[in-house]
């Protein structure tokens, strides 16, 4: 019987493919479950109303159970636009774009790149740079 797996096992792709899935999920504990408990999430780019980082595992959970669950965008794909290792095995750059939709703009999709540099120790992410369009995805570009 297989054992279960532990983030010790999670390379930076695997913590990267997990982190991709919890946002088409919309799951803030499915996201939160792959950070360090003392990582820190910046937001370099921020919206108006939209904190610049999270500090800690539990303030990742709290803040994108908060933000997912008042936003009506509905994620229907991450593409994976490129990824780029870097000379530190531990961390990578990944480059992506959601598509999303909104129902009070009749479910027409819209585009929102973004930068993620990921930097994963023993299986778990222990800082995140979220370079999003946040002004985007709260205009929802339909």
């Amino acid at each position: 019987m297989p054992q279960p797996e532990t983030p010790a096992v999670r390379t930076p792709h695997e913590v990267l493919n997990r982190y991709h899935q919890a946002m088409l999920d919309k799951s803030a504990d499915d996201l939160a479950d792959l950070y360090a408990p003392d990582a820190v999430h910046e937001f370099p780019f921020t919206a108006p109303g939209f904190p610049a980082r999270y500090e800690g595992r539990e303030a990742v959970r709290a803040g994108y159970a908060a933000v997912w669950g008042a936003s009506p965008v509905r994620v229907r794909e991450v593409r994976r636009v490129s990824v780029h290792e870097t000379a530190d095995p531990g961390v990578l750059v990944a480059e992506h774009v959601v598509v999303a939709t909104l129902p009070a703009k009749g479910d027409a999709a819209f585009t929102v790149p973004g930068l993620l540099i990921l930097r994963v120790r023993d299986g778990l992410l222990t800082h995140v740079r979220d370079y999003m369009d946040g002004l985007g995805l709260a205009g929802g570009k339909a």
